[in-house]
């Protein structure tokens, strides 16, 4: 009899995957490894209940990857100093982890000898593509296996592939696909595959939120947040802790319509209290600290940061170019942000910061000047409106 050859599969312990473990199994004959890639959106708890899992389907061994701090010092950092919203919204919760789970999924297949990896993706999604391509970038000679954009099977199908092989699945857990990370979670479902459903509120995590309203003061220190109630925490552990008060509001529910990698329309939810809460509050510390030059030039590199990162492009070097203009901007970012919670609703309620550019010694907006008179106000005027002036006069003589 000749030797199984083996697979290490991206595991999350969802439909998905799960078929992929018993389908690799027992129709592909591989001798099936699982790894999952923590990045920053499972308990000790979660992780425990998802090995096991992987041990009940009769995989071979299981591994754990933390992923969380370097997801976050080279990814979420720069998405927060970007202020990066796609479409304004959704602030890249999935798009930019799924970089980072391929990367130490490969980097663990090639430490341990495996030269298959497979992943639970479709084809009619991005992450297919994330992975795909940071396996041929990191490792061009491994083989990627894709049992569910191969065989086009629907989600239907899989429970019932499952239940037929005695692999007994949680039909309320099966009923949404969830990805959870630190930046935040995303959830599909039947509500999502058509324009016009809305995703009930039990599909979202935190439930039902509390009443009454709250205020956090959120501290950064040159862009990275440091302190939450005037307590020093790691950015890490700050967003971990934002992220569970946040929920506790129902913040950061929305559903986020977008383009694929692969050209169609897409639609998820996302709860994304942390990063919600985060960029809002980042963006008010920058408004009051840079000049209006550098807020412009900002949210163009942000805007295009982001968009690199959901079309699979983290390993692009010019990725490195805009990180390095968008730390440099984050030199007096420095201060703290109060920000008052609410049920589904969050604001800013004020900024304290040494660089703040908004002095009340040179003038108070709309009431005092303080280094200044009417006549350079007359001769500036002039002088700004001189080039209109010229057009107007210019294109009215020829009329």
């Amino acid at each position: 009899m000749s030797k199984k050859e083996k697979v290490l599969l991206a595991f999350s312990g969802g439909l998905d995957t799960t078929f992929c473990a018993v389908y690799m199994a027992r129709e592909m004959n591989y001798e099936v490894h699982t790894a999952i890639v923590n990045t920053g959106g499972f308990s000790g708890s979660e992780l425990d209940q998802i090995e096991n899992h992987a041990r009940d389907l009769g995989t071979c061994s299981h591994a754990v990857l933390d992923a969380t701090e370097d997801y976050y010092t080279s990814c979420i950092k720069y998405l927060l100093f970007g202020n990066a919203l796609r479409n304004r919204n959704y602030p890249l919760s999935v798009s930019s982890e799924r970089s980072f789970q391929a990367m130490a999924l490969i980097n663990h297949a090639k430490k341990h000898g495996f030269n298959n990896i497979a992943h639970g993706s479709t084809a009619a999604g991005n992450d297919q593509v994330r992975f795909d391509l940071t396996a041929r970038i990191i490792e061009p000679g491994i083989n990627v296996i894709t049992p569910i954009r191969k065989l086009k099977i629907s989600r239907e199908n899989e429970l019932k592939y499952l239940s037929d092989n005695g692999i007994r699945v949680d039909l309320n857990k099966a009923k949404y696909s969830i990805n959870k990370g630190l930046w935040g979670t995303t959830i599909g479902g039947k509500e999502t595959l058509t324009s016009d459903n809305e995703l009930p509120g039990s599909a979202f995590p935190g439930g039902k939120p509390v009443t009454g309203t709250d205020v956090v003061e959120l501290g950064f220190n040159q862009g990275e947040p440091c302190s939450l109630n005037g307590r020093t925490m790691t950015p890490v552990e700050l967003i971990k802790e934002i992220e569970i008060t946040g929920s506790e509001y129902a913040l950061g529910r929305d559903v986020h319509v977008g383009d694929t990698i692969i050209g169609i329309k897409g639609r998820v939810g996302f709860s994304a209290p942390a990063a919600r809460i985060l960029i809002d509050a980042h963006l008010a510390l920058e408004k009051h600290v840079l000049t209006k030059w550098q807020l412009y030039w900002k949210e163009q590199i942000g805007n295009w940061y982001g968009m690199f990162v959901h079309e699979a492009q983290f390993l692009e070097p010019v990725m490195r170019d805009m990180e390095a203009l968008l730390t440099s901007s984050q030199r007096n970012v420095t201060g703290t942000v109060s920000v008052r919670l609410r049920p589904y609703n969050h604001s800013i309620v004020g900024v304290i910061s040494k660089y703040d550019l908004m002095d009340d010694n040179i003038a108070s907006y709309g009431e005092e000047n303080k280094s200044w008179d009417a006549a350079d106000v007359d001769g500036f005027t002039r002088l700004i409106g001189n080039q209109q002036m010229i057009w107007h006069r210019k294109n009215t003589e020829r009329d």
